[in-house]
C-alpha cells in the first residue's frame, strides 16, 4: 500500500522464476526515466522471482495509501510479455491527478507497492488481427506501445501500421524505441500528426524517416498516412474525446466497425440507478448485511469491510465478478463476462444493484 524501500534482490534467472497468476503482488520499483517533460516510465520486478507473463494491452491495478487513505488506480502494461523479467509502467503527469502525481512525485527505485492484475480485453490475444492498424494519442500509446513491441520480438512479419497524435514533438512518449522499430522492420509503418506541428513533411532529427502531418487526425490525413486501412483491424487508444471522434469518423466512413477495438477505462462509470428509498437483505459469507437500493454492490461489500478486489470500478477490467446465488440484481456492464458466467449467475460488483434481497457469493472463481 505506502511505498516501502525494499532491498532489490540481484537478477535471477527466468528459469527459476514462477509464472504470473492473475492477483495480487508486491512490485518493487527499479528504475524511472522521463519520457517527456511530463511523463515518467517505471520499470518493476515482484517481490519474488516472476515472469510476467499477460496479455499485450492490458493494465493492472495499483494500490498505494495517501495520508491514511488507500487508493486504486489501473495503468496499462507499457512493456511486452516477450521480455518478461520486468514489468513497465508509462504514467503521464495531469492537472488534479492525484495518484499520477504522487507516484511521478514520490515513487523511486527501490520503493514498493502492491498491484493486482492483469486485466482487461483490450489485447491482441482476445481481438486478434491479420493486419494492424494503432491509433494513438497521448498517454494511449502505452498498450499500442506494449502490442507493437510484442509483435515486432516475436512475429517479425506482422503488418504494422502506427500513427499517434500529440501535441509536439517533445510530447512523443517511446520516441526512441519507436524510430528503432521503425527503422529495423519493413512491416512497421510508423507516423506522426502533431498539434503544433510544422507545415513539413516529417519530424526533425532522428525522426526523418517518419512521415508526419500537422493538426488532428482526419479522415484525409489517415487515408494519406495508412492508403490501406480499411483492409486493417483498428485499435484505438486516448482520451474519450479522441476515441470517440475516430470512432465517428470511421463509421461515417462506412469502415467496417466490427473491427474498430478501443480501449475503454471510462465507458461504463456507473450502475443504473436504483430505488433509494428501498433496503434490501444481502446474505453474504455468512453475514446478513442491509443494502439499499442506491448502493452498488461494491460499494455494499466495501462498506462492511468484506474482502473483494475492484480495480477499474467502471464495468471494464472484472475483477469484481461474484455470484448472484438467489435473488435479482440490474446491471449496467456484462463486458468482461462470459455467457457461461452470465448463465451461472454471475455479475461485476461496481456495475449492479440490488432490485430484491439477494445471496451472493464473492471469488476467487
Amino acid at each position: 500500500m505506502t511505498l516501502n524501500p525494499l532491498q532489490v534482490s540481484p537478477a535471477i534467472s527466468q528459469y527459476q522464476a514462477g509464472q504470473w497468476v492473475p492477483g495480487e503482488l508486491r512490485l518493487i520499483c527499479v528504475a524511472r526515466w522521463q519520457e517527456t517533460p511530463d511523463v515518467v516510465s517505471f520499470r518493476f520486478k515482484a517481490a519474488q522471482p516472476l515472469s510476467f507473463h499477460f496479455k499485450p494491452g492490458q493494465f493492472v491495478a495499483l494500490q498505494l495509501e495517501i495520508a491514511g487513505e488507500e487508493y486504486r488506480r489501473c495503468y496499462t502494461i507499457s512493456s511486452s510479455p516477450s521480455r518478461p523479467n520486468s514489468l513497465m509502467l508509462t504514467i503521464k503527469r495531469v492537472e488534479g491527478g492525484k495518484i499520477s502525481n504522487y507516484l511521478i512525485d514520490n515513487l523511486k527505485p527501490g520503493h514498493s507497492l502492491m498491484a493486482s492484475g492483469p486485466y482487461g480485453q483490450f489485447n491482441l490475444i482476445d481481438i486478434p488481427a491479420e493486419r494492424y492498424l494503432f491509433l494513438s494519442a497521448g498517454c494511449g500509446i502505452t498498450p499500442m506501445f506494449s502490442m507493437s513491441r510484442f509483435l515486432t520480438d516475436s512475429y517479425l512479419d506482422s503488418d504494422i501500421a502506427f500513427i499517434h497524435s500529440a501535441r509536439s514533438e517533445q510530447d512523443l512518449i517511446f520516441r526512441d524505441s519507436l524510430r528503432a522499430m521503425n527503422s529495423r522492420h519493413d512491416n512497421f509503418k510508423l507516423g506522426y500528426l502533431l498539434e503544433q506541428g510544422s507545415e513539413t513533411a516529417s519530424v526533425s532529427g532522428d525522426l526523418a524517416e517518419c512521415p508526419m502531418l500537422p493538426g488532428r487526425l482526419s479522415l484525409a490525413a489517415l487515408e494519406q498516412l495508412v492508403p490501406d486501412y480499411r483492409q486493417r483491424t483498428v485499435y484505438v487508444c486516448g482520451p474519450e474525446a479522441y476515441m470517440a471522434a475516430t470512432e465517428q469518423m470511421l463509421a461515417q466512413a462506412d469502415f467496417d466497425m466490427t473491427r474498430f477495438h478501443k480501449e475503454s477505462f471510462a465507458e461504463n462509470t456507473s450502475a443504473p440507478a436504483g430505488d433509494g428509498s428501498a433496503n434490501y437483505r444481502l446474505s453474504v459469507a455468512g453475514l446478513e448485511l442491509s443494502i439499499n437500493g442506491e448502493q452498488t454492490l461494491l460499494e455494499a461489500l466495501e462498506s462492511e469491510g468484506l474482502p473483494i478486489i475492484a480495480a477499474c470500478r467502471s464495468g471494464v477490467c472484472g475483477s469484481c465478478k461474484c455470484r448472484v446465488v438467489s435473488g435479482e440484481v440490474e446491471s449496467s456492464s456484462q463486458q468482461t463476462l462470459s455467457q457461461d458466467e452470465i448463465d451461472s449467475g454471475m455479475v461485476l460488483a461496481c456495475s449492479s444493484r440490488v432490485k430484491s434481497d439477494i445471496q451472493l457469493e464473492t471469488g476467487p472463481f
